[in-house]
């Protein structure tokens, strides 16, 4: 699990959120390590355990009526009882206005307090949602990665075997660049992962001879795409006929790579001399579709052979 600091999750969605910072200010480095997001209700009442640090707490009509309803001294202790541990952020929902303990407290903890005027079930759902995304496990590949025909393909190769030569080819053929040489994955669920491009690489492609291309400016805004999941890997790898090694020519066994314990179908294919690999790598995403449904090209041969062998009498019947 990753994690963000406050800094960072208000200057991405405060926006979204229309989040304003009212007190707190010197707490921004506090770090999220949770996707969490919760309402403390019982927390004001001193069910402390309720409270879980590192997290943001989230106060809608229910928590502000509640304080609304005590004196000046059960208020400040069930703020006290909310700040018993170290909480990442307190947003106040719905316009509701800060009752003065509350700004007070945020700063002598130095824990950043926000208002929004989101109604609090709906800046839940979309800072749970932002949260997951942002504090998922993550690793970096060296690759090219693309939308073709729907579908998140990572090209893998040695150095100078051609991936970003292929990956222009691609987008000339209308399918989407997501990022080029350095590739960020986050698991964002049990079974998926989600390629990224580093903002300082994005739209951006290099070729050798041409140098660095802007493909949103060369092919328009719908040539790029800033995030993927990941469907299947194409690793390139050089022919050589002197090597001993025998290609599986039906593909008889299916192959996979794990990447953060997400096991992700994967196509080796030989780069060699007038190969469009190209089109290769479109007719192994159809090829990986028809899996999806059930359909293996290899098997349906080896079973029609099967049966036209034990029809001239050359195979014996089980």
């Amino acid at each position: 699990m990753g994690q963000i600091s406050v800094n960072e999750l208000h200057r991405e969605t405060r926006r979204r959120l229309r989040l304003t910072w009212v007190a707190g200010l010197n707490g921004g480095d506090k770090l999220l390590t949770s996707e969490t997001v919760t309402k403390p209700s019982l927390a004001l009442i001193g069910h402390l355990n309720f409270v879980h640090p590192n997290r943001v707490q989230v106060l809608g009509c229910a928590e502000m009526d509640y304080l609304r309803g005590l004196d000046a001294s059960a208020v400040k202790q069930a703020i006290n009882n909310l700040y018993s541990t170290d909480l990442a952020a307190v947003v106040v929902a719905n316009g509701e206005a800060v009752p003065a303990a509350l700004t007070k407290a945020a700063e002598s903890k130095n824990t950043p307090l926000f208002t929004s005027p989101m109604r609090s079930p709906d800046l839940m759902d979309l800072l749970s949602h932002y949260l997951v995304q942002a504090l998922a496990e993550s690793i970096s590949f060296h690759g090219v990665f693309l939308e073709v025909q729907g579908f998140g393909v990572l090209i893998k190769g040695d150095a100078a075997i051609g991936k970003s030569e292929l990956a222009l080819e691609l987008v000339t053929r209308g399918h989407r660049l997501v990022a080029d040489d350095i590739v960020d994955f986050f698991r964002i669920s049990p079974d998926r992962l989600e390629g990224r491009c580093p903002k300082l690489l994005q739209d951006f492609l290099e070729v050798r001879g041409l140098g660095i291309l802007n493909i949103r400016e060369l092919f328009g805004d719908n040539a790029v795409k800033p995030t993927k999941p990941l469907d299947m890997i194409v690793q390139l790898q050089m022919a050589d006929s002197n090597s001993p090694q025998q290609l599986d020519r039906l593909r008889i066994k299916s192959q996979s790579e794990a990447i953060l314990g997400v096991k992700v179908p994967k196509v080796t294919i030989p780069v060699a001399a007038g190969r469009n690999i190209a089109v290769l790598v479109e007719v192994a995403v159809r090829n990986h579709v028809l899996l999806m449904r059930g359909v293996n090209s290899s098997k349906q041969f080896m079973q029609r052979q099967t049966r036209e062998m034990r029809r001239q009498g050359k195979v014996g019947n089980p």
